[in-house]
């Protein structure tokens, strides 16, 4: 007797465990869930992006014509300065004993030339008379002649000699900032063979510019007057506006890659921008303002068996669940691919529309791509439901990710809506 009801307690035991066995590890089926959107408004763009760097709009290099012994600076960096005023001065010394030295000289020329004049009026009166011969005479028209261009050259002379010296005050050509200093007080400036760099004013700091430099392969796109944005590293979440200025016909080579210089107008009120930055550019070359857009994405689906079991699909063919394109990849199954610069070329594609349990191909006209999104012309409005795709789940994971086990439950897309455009509504 006892041992019957041990073995009726190991039978009752083995009946719980089968069926907790059964209840935890049971095939609990799979539930599809549709991966939808709703056409939505929003700006569609074409861009390219490049680097540059941030430059004044104009800069002066100031510097001297004479050589010399730099005696005082009046200006430093980042010093506003106004037009005409003094920046800094070279020892005038030797400049002055020069100007008095050309003076003295001067004044012994225009001596000698009073002389020579009383002495050839004497020689042509005696010349009248015969008291001398031709040759005198033609002495003294020499001598008289040379006495004035003496002094003519004299008196050049003396100019050129006040003007070096007036070059030993270093004013300011305009009104601007004070970018770089490269002299001070005792340091010898040689102006033998070039002109040295004493000081470089930026004209305007409030206007800057860009000088992007853009590949070969996108330098095709870029015209004067497209919308530009930038950051820059000292400011990562400032976003800078801009606009093509020139495009420079002058190729530069880097490690085999041909760049154009660039030129962007770059106002710089709120002066955050600083020369010499680093910029990061987009430039748009075609902008869509209010369009219509959908996803990529849901032109390269195709409804396969797997939701031919749970919806009626009307139109179009089915494809075979293994050759299903994943979202983002491949290329559409019923429309052919768009290159990414058709901002006036019209395409063909096909959509799927989701109404109650019925998947309905949809024709549709096609216009800009992003290759991320699509203008689409024709063919959809704002209220439709269109299928970018759908996803196999156990109901466990089903629950995980919060979302009912019912077939007909869309889902939105993730990762498919940018910055300039808000996600649809409802979908």
């Amino acid at each position: 007797m006892k041992k019957k009801t041990w073995i009726i307690l190991i039978m009752a035991i083995a009946l719980v465990a089968a069926g907790v066995w059964v209840w935890k590890f049971r095939d609990e089926g799979s539930v599809v869930i549709l991966q939808t959107e709703q056409p939505h408004a929003g700006t569609l763009s074409n861009s390219v992006t490049a680097t540059g760097t941030i430059q004044p709009v104009d800069t002066v290099a100031v510097g001297t014509q004479v050589s010399g012994t730099i005696k005082s600076v009046y200006a430093d960096f980042n010093s506003t300065v106004k037009k005409g005023q003094l920046l800094a001065q070279l020892d005038k010394s030797l400049l002055e004993a020069q100007v008095q030295q050309i003076t003295a000289n001067l004044q012994q020329a225009r001596a000698n030339a009073v002389y020579q004049k009383s002495n050839f009026e004497r020689q042509e009166q005696l010349f009248k008379v015969g008291a001398i011969s031709r040759a005198e005479y033609e002495t003294a028209l020499y001598q008289y002649t040379s006495g004035n261009d003496n002094v003519t050259g004299i008196i050049a002379q003396l100019s050129s000699a006040k003007k070096n010296l007036s070059f030993a005050d270093i004013y300011s050509p305009i009104d601007g900032t004070v970018l770089s200093r490269s002299v001070s007080e005792g340091q010898t400036v040689a102006a033998s063979f070039s002109t040295p760099t004493l000081f470089s004013i930026a004209k305007d700091l409030t206007k800057m510019q860009v000088q992007a430099s853009v590949d070969e392969a996108d330098i095709g796109n870029v015209k004067k007057g497209q919308r530009v944005t930038f950051t820059v590293d000292a400011f990562p979440e400032d976003s800078f506006q801009g606009t093509v200025l020139e495009v420079r016909l002058k190729p530069t080579t880097s490690s085999n890659v041909v760049n154009y210089t660039t030129i962007i107008d770059a106002p710089n009120a709120d002066m955050k921008l600083k020369p010499g930055m680093t910029a990061n550019i987009i430039i748009y070359t075609k902008e869509i303002q209010n369009a219509l857009i959908i996803s990529a994405k849901a032109l390269q689906f195709q409804p396969d068996s797997v939701l031919g079991k749970i919806y009626q699909v009307q139109g179009g063919k089915m494809g075979s669940p293994h050759n299903r394109p994943m979202p983002g990849n491949g290329k559409p199954g019923n429309a052919p691919a768009m290159p990414a610069d058709s901002a006036t070329k019209e395409n063909k594609g096909l959509v799927w529309v989701k109404k109650d349990t019925s998947i309905i191909a949809t024709p549709v006209t096609t216009g800009m791509n992003d290759e991320t999104e699509v203008q689409v012309l024709s063919g959809l409005n704002e209220n439709d439901i269109v299928v970018t795709g759908y996803e196999q789940l156990s109901q466990k994971e089903a629950k995980q990710k919060g979302t009912a086990s019912s077939p007909f439950m869309p889902k939105r897309p993730a990762g498919n809506n940018r910055r300039n455009n808000p996600p649809p509504p409802g979908g």
